[in-house]
């Protein structure tokens, strides 16, 4: 059975992603609120992720979501400290958290600056007292490195490690730094997954990735997949290469 490849949104420019990304967001979450009344949402790291939080800190955006009702869990982190400029905490939090009227304990973040398997562990009970035993979040962003990595799962390794821990400690010996990242079990359980991916130095990757064989311990990305939601992929131009709707 052939798998599912999702959907491609092919936009003009890193910027049109962006702003469809924020609105996805902004559509996504109330989505959520109408159907569950709150809104569940893990953010990824990265240039267009950070280009889209900065359009959700700005008007109109700011104001078209309850950010009472919304909860922000993280994909990966690094093992710095929160303050540190590696920080993807850091980063959404002065993209957008800082701006937006959004309750500081629904602001769960992964405390990169104690060890690592502890802080897994520490994430791992967190999600599951926020979300249950068996969590599914709302909409989950991710990004996809030249290498093919996603979150923090990278090239060489078997991507479903310790699965049913939901959250694990990883240590990527191509940037030699420990990490933190949501396993696949818990990011595919999500009901919408995006994607986004820009530049033409990433083109032959996402047709890997989209298109060619399954081998997920190489190109980590193929092994997203929602279970029973939706898989988008929001792309630029120049990142569609050769790729095929």
């Amino acid at each position: 059975m052939a798998r599912d490849e999702g959907s491609l949104r092919v936009y003009d420019s890193p910027a049109d992603v962006a702003s469809a990304l924020a609105d996805l967001f902004i559509a996504k979450g109330n989505e959520a609120l109408a159907a569950r009344g709150r809104f569940t949402v893990s953010l990824a790291g990265g240039t267009t992720p950070k280009a889209a939080y900065a359009l959700l800190g700005t008007q109109p955006r700011k104001i078209a979501l309850d950010w009472t009702k919304t909860e922000i869990f993280f994909g990966d982190e690094r093992c710095v400290p929160p303050d540190d400029a590696q920080s993807n905490y850091r980063m959404a939090r002065e993209a957008f958290i800082d701006a937006v009227a959004i309750p500081p304990d629904n602001v769960h973040r992964i405390k990169g600056e104690i060890d690592p398997a502890d802080a897994a562990n520490a994430y791992r009970d967190e999600i599951v007292a926020a979300l249950g035993d068996h969590p599914r979040l709302d909409l989950v962003l991710l990004g996809m490195g030249p290498d093919g990595h996603t979150a923090s799962l990278f090239p060489g390794n078997d991507p479903t490690a310790d699965d049913e821990a939901l959250v694990r400690a990883v240590y990527s010996t191509s940037q030699q730094q420990w990490r933190v990242t949501l396993t696949p079990s818990l990011l595919n359980a999500a009901r919408t997954i995006a994607f986004a991916v820009e530049g033409a130095g990433k083109a032959a990757m996402l047709e890997r990735v989209r298109h060619g064989p399954y081998e997920p311990s190489t190109f980590p990305s193929q092994i997203i997949a929602p279970r029973e939601g939706e898989l988008l992929w929001l792309v630029d131009r120049a990142a569609t290469g050769s790729v095929s709707a």
